[in-house]
């Protein structure tokens, strides 16, 4: 026992001073240019400056990203592979669906969070509100009658609006689209009338006046988003909910890898050329303590989107 004991060290100390001996795939579940394909490409160069070789950034989207995460979740745990995901890879999808081919608990290991964003209450002029307050009190004088987007059930905007429901106590009416861009576009043709948008998607669309930016997510406002204010200015003082993206490889990788990304995620989000990258997009440069502390925090956020998704009734489609 004793030289087997030995030998993992010394098999863990050579894997730490080797790794990484080759490019590591950044694998993201949604298309190019959308919300988490900008936070893997703004974290891509320093990344691989960090860890001295390539980082491949690799979009495999597909079933609100569960194809990325099931492919990463069967991957070799060496390290080589990382998945950059969201609420909804991460929580929502697997309750949507249990006979997913991974569960996040069991197969993925977390590392690090490296962004956060509100989402936006954007609305086509049309509606004729120029308000939160002014939206709520006509959704309580129509109820069923106003449409809001969302990139597909389960995504992060269907919760966030399934929280505003609850908590604003009005009845709006759920219209799944197949990723953010179909959803904005629905929102400027009056198909619908409002989304709970990725920054991404709609602040082009907010600054040019085609669509209307009502408030943020976040309790307070943010400089991320200028002159939109926050949910408790707005009038809804109980809502909050906050869009992050993190880092996760498969369950088995070595700890020595693990730190070793972790070091260079938390340097690339610290770097000043992240925050000034990300800060168009509507996006956060945030990072974790340890990832331990993502993990004490993934389980806390857990909580919250478990509800979510019991409260919409959701189911996979």
């Amino acid at each position: 026992m004793r030289f087997l004991l030995i030998g993992l060290l010394l098999a863990g100390q050579a894997f730490a001073q080797g790794y990484p001996s080759r490019p590591v795939r950044l694998v993201v579940g949604f298309a190019p240019a959308g919300a988490a394909d900008v936070v893997a490409r703004t974290l891509q160069e320093p990344m691989q400056r960090l860890l001295g070789q390539p980082v491949v950034v690799d979009n495999k989207p597909g079933a609100g990203s569960s194809i990325a995460a099931e492919h990463v979740a069967k991957s070799p745990p060496d390290g080589y592979t990382v998945l950059i995901a969201s609420p909804s890879s991460i929580f929502v999808n697997p309750l949507l669906n249990p006979k997913l081919g991974y569960q996040s608990e069991r197969d993925l290991v977390p590392v690090t969070k490296v962004s956060s964003s509100p989402l936006i209450v954007a609305v086509n002029p049309a509606l004729g509100v120029g308000s939160l307050a002014e939206l709520v009190a006509q959704a309580k004088k129509n109820p069923g009658k106003l449409n809001y987007a969302s990139s597909g059930n389960g995504s992060a905007p269907h919760m966030a609006a399934v929280l505003f429901q609850r908590v604003a106590g009005v009845d709006i009416v759920h219209v799944p689209y197949k990723g953010g861009a179909p959803a904005v576009q629905s929102v400027l043709a009056g198909d619908t009338q409002l989304s709970f948008a990725t920054p991404p998607s709609v602040l082009p669309l907010v600054q040019s006046g085609r669509l209307k930016a009502l408030a943020v997510t976040s309790r307070e406002r943010t400089p991320l988003v200028p002159g939109v204010p926050g949910m408790a200015e707005a009038g809804l003082p109980g809502y909050e909910i906050a869009f992050w993206y993190g880092l996760f490889v498969p369950t088995g990788t070595p700890a020595a890898a693990v730190s070793r990304l972790f070091e260079a995620a938390s340097q690339a989000v610290k770097a000043p050329e992240t925050a000034r990258a990300l800060a168009p997009h509507g996006t956060e440069a945030s990072g974790s303590r340890s990832p331990e502390d993502f993990a004490a925090f993934l389980a806390a956020d857990a909580r919250l989107w478990a509800r979510l998704v019991k409260d919409s009734g959701a189911k996979a489609e």
